[in-house]
């Protein structure tokens, strides 16, 4: 049995396409009383100090792995630096997030400034695509048909995606439990190219095409500043065995850090109507740990709380959890949390048993 559910709880208006925000709610909502809560803890307040301090030291970081790429030269040592890179380039896509959330400062335009400095230029990821595909699936999380990160791909998240598939897509279903950690490795390139082949697209108005055009221009600035880096220090095949091992862990670095947050938990069917409280609590799941669990992750392992609240600072998080998780016990709400591996324990089961129609072997 999968985790699909149907929960009919009454209807909130549609969260508006494109905003990270949660659509207002009345006075007396369940949502709204948490919210006042929130508020008057003053966890929603900008933490200027933090962040200043955590970009400042990435980039420290970030410069110091390709200070140490230029000094080391032609070596094979070179592969732990492509690691080291992985690394930050996760640390870096984090504060990234961080600003398409409007975490950062209270000025849009700052955000998505240091939005695109370390998503498009540092990293090669677009913002603006990934902006819009990440803000889609805050709105709707879990929720077939509307959330992109459910989406029929290479990975098949419902047993109704799994059933329609044939040929070599059916085998992988039947087999994407076993296979899902070492397709991460392919995840940054994959990043990568759905990001580059969002940039052509022109629709809406000349601003979102001049910011497009911007966007591109950085982009090629990471990418050709990238190859002729790698390519100029390092004899042919060590540089693609770099960037191989580079963009492999980048890839499952990402992926280990945003599997755990949604994946096996309850998925809505596409006509299901539940209010935002409860669509963002029970499709997230939490991982505990302390300071080192926020670092490695981001601090997306507080997930209830940021989808709740997703322009709440990263270093807020942490203190809003037993408000939220005391909120929801009140109100009968289920809160999740769990470990690090046993989340992931949990999404590899969820993989399998949706892969579950196309193994004979086995009765549904």
């Amino acid at each position: 049995m999968t985790t699909e559910i149907i929960i009919n709880r009454g209807t909130v208006p549609a969260d508006p396409a494109g905003t990270t925000e949660p659509p207002p709610s009345g006075r007396g909502s369940e949502y709204a009383a948490l919210s006042r809560e929130v508020k008057q803890s003053g966890l929603l307040k900008r933490r200027p100090g933090y962040y200043s301090v955590k970009i400042g030291a990435n980039l420290l970081l970030l410069a110091a792995g390709w200070t140490a790429f230029a000094l080391i030269g032609e070596s094979w040592w070179q592969l732990l630096t492509a690691a080291f890179l992985a690394v930050m380039f996760t640390q870096t896509g984090f504060i990234g997030h961080d600003a398409g959330h409007h975490q950062i400062a209270g000025s849009k335009r700052v955000n998505n400034l240091l939005g695109r400095v370390h998503a498009d230029l540092l990293i090669g990821l677009s913002y603006g695509w990934w902006i819009s595909k990440h803000n889609r699936h805050h709105s709707h999380p879990n929720h077939v048909d509307r959330d992109p990160d459910i989406a029929d791909g290479a990975i098949a998240f419902t047993q109704d995606h799994a059933r329609v598939r044939s040929g070599a897509y059916a085998w992988l279903a039947r087999h994407q439990a076993w296979l899902f950690f070492p397709m991460l490795l392919l995840e940054g390139l994959a990043l990568h190219v759905a990001g580059i082949k969002a940039i052509p697209d022109r629709t809406g108005t000349r601003d979102s095409r001049t910011t497009k055009v911007a966007e591109a221009g950085l982009l090629t600035a990471h990418l050709v500043g990238y190859l002729a880096a790698v390519f100029w220090v390092l004899p042919p095949v060590q540089a693609v065995c770099f960037i191989a091992v580079h963009q492999g862990l980048f890839g499952l670095y990402m992926g280990c850090s945003f599997a755990p947050n949604h994946k096996g938990m309850p998925i809505f069917a596409k006509d299901d109507k539940i209010d935002f409280l409860r669509r963002q609590v029970l499709t997230s799941r939490n991982i505990r740990g302390r300071r080192l669990t926020d670092f490695l992750l981001g601090g997306l392992n507080y997930q209830i709380e940021h989808h709740l609240f997703p322009s709440m600072p990263r270093p807020s998080l942490r203190h809003a959890q037993e408000l939220v998780r005391t909120f929801c016990a009140r109100h009968g709400i289920a809160y999740h949390e769990t470990g690090l591996f046993n989340s992931y324990a949990q999404v590899l089961r969820h993989l399998h048993e949706v892969g579950g129609p196309l193994r004979p072997e086995l009765e549904y």
